[in-house]
């Protein structure tokens, strides 16, 4: 199934006394870009969270946030050297009253000092976390899955329509080539003609070699059968289940050479104002391709 890389998913799971919120956001990118904030406590789980994105995702530039809920994380608890502080203390007072001064140490004040009171953070397991941050995670890729899957039929389905434009003018230009050559070979018959009566200074061999290379002009037989067979490969690519958006990318670029090619070729004005829509018709296609997984 065809897939955009335009995407976004959220879950909420609850992690002993706190709640975690994962939201995953994505855009499209050449390659896959997995970049993931976390909380400074679950920092060692990053290469587990991109690497359960990269199960899941091909392409794109992906951002998964992991926050507390509520933005608060749970209030850590804080260790107190009580005997650093004594003898922060004591050295305080032994000082102030060596020189006749007031100590003025509180308590507040000892907790400020270095190394007296040390936050510590929240440590769990890592087993114990890793399982319902990844189940977090795996909600939310389900979201930016469901997001880009509609999206992508949905491009899939005006990339057939215009698929089908670019059959049509195919079909224009073929009908349109063979009355263009024939219009020659009526033109090169009158010259043949007039050089079997003299009144063409012509000589065979440059007459025969004129209508060859006239012919080989104009002729995009081949072009057109190569410009069918990219349209038959993208319509397989568009029904595939895995991530096509280069290959697709790639056949565009093909079928914008056909195109050049053909252009110029043309020998007339219908001709070239076909070749226009059809350049016109290719760039649209891959303006919207751009975005496919």
């Amino acid at each position: 199934m065809t897939r955009s890389m335009t995407g976004f998913g959220r879950a909420a799971v609850e992690l002993e006394a706190a709640g975690l919120e994962v939201e995953i956001r994505c855009v499209n990118h050449r390659h896959l870009d997995v970049r993931v904030r976390l909380p400074r406590a679950f920092a060692a789980l990053e290469a587990s969270v991109v690497g359960r994105v990269r199960e899941c995702l091909a392409r794109g530039r992906v951002e998964v946030g992991i926050s507390f809920a509520g933005q608060r994380p749970p209030t850590p608890e804080v260790h107190v050297d009580l005997e650093l502080a004594g003898r922060y203390f004591e050295s305080v007072e032994a000082l102030a009253a060596r020189h006749d001064l007031p100590s003025g140490l509180d308590a507040a004040g000892l907790l400020g000092l270095p190394g007296v009171a040390t936050p510590i953070e929240l440590r769990r397991d890592e087993d114990s976390v890793q399982a319902p941050l990844l189940r977090g995670v795996d909600g939310a890729l389900e979201g930016v899955v469901a997001m880009r899957e509609a999206e992508g039929q949905a491009l899939a389905r005006e990339l057939f329509l215009r698929l089908d434009r670019v059959e049509k003018l195919a079909v224009r230009f073929e009908e349109r080539s063979g009355e263009v050559l024939e219009a020659v070979r009526e033109k090169w018959k009158r010259r043949a003609e007039e050089f079997e009566t003299g009144a063409l200074p012509l000589e065979p061999a440059r007459l025969h070699q004129e209508i060859v290379l006239a012919s080989d002009r104009l002729d995009i037989t081949e072009e057109l059968a190569r410009l069918r067979s990219h349209v038959g490969q993208f319509r397989e690519f568009l029904a595939a289940e895995s991530a096509v958006g280069r290959k697709l990318d790639f056949l565009l670029q093909e079928m914008a050479r056909e195109a050049n090619t053909v252009g110029s070729k043309a020998s007339d004005a219908p001709m070239a104002s076909d070749v226009v829509e059809l350049k016109t018709e290719l760039e649209r296609m891959r303006e919207q391709v751009q975005n496919i997984e």
